[in-house]
């Protein structure tokens, strides 16, 4: 999650949450409440066990999910393999995060309302989560 973040930019630069989509040791169910609730309090959620041969669908209905509850354009970041010399990242958003960018190597952040891609001319873009709020103060 850390070393993604730091290929990306700064989208853990605020509140944030790290969610196993795998429901080996927990039900599924509680995975649901969770990114629920992370997504409708604002934060930022990396999900690590996206998905594996055996839990192909997850990944896509917690995409499904937090279509109900964050705007279309919410970041989505796929970094998979950190670190590694197959290393890739991909900057995607809700409404195009396709569950077939990731497998069992990717992190998958996805952004919180707050966060923002940062186009550059000529360089990879930024992905941002500022500090504040636009509700800050209430």
């Amino acid at each position: 999650m850390l070393a993604v973040a730091a290929r990306v930019g700064a989208p853990l630069g605020h509140d944030f949450c790290a969610i196993s989509l795998s429901d080996n040791l927990k039900s599924w169910a509680v995975i649901e409440r969770r990114v629920q609730a992370a997504a409708t309090a604002g934060f930022v959620i990396a999900f690590y066990n996206p998905i594996s041969r055996s839990r192909p669908w997850q990944l896509g209905r917690a995409f499904e999910l937090l279509r109900g509850c964050l705007p279309p354009g919410t970041p989505v970041i796929f970094g998979r393999a950190i670190g590694r010399d197959d290393e890739q990242i991909r900057i995607s958003t809700l409404a195009t995060a396709d569950a077939t960018m990731a497998d069992m190597s990717t992190c998958v952040i996805i952004g919180s309302p707050e966060t923002r891609i940062v186009e550059r001319p000529n360089r990879e873009p930024l992905v941002y989560t500022p500090r504040s709020t636009r509700t800050a103060g209430t």
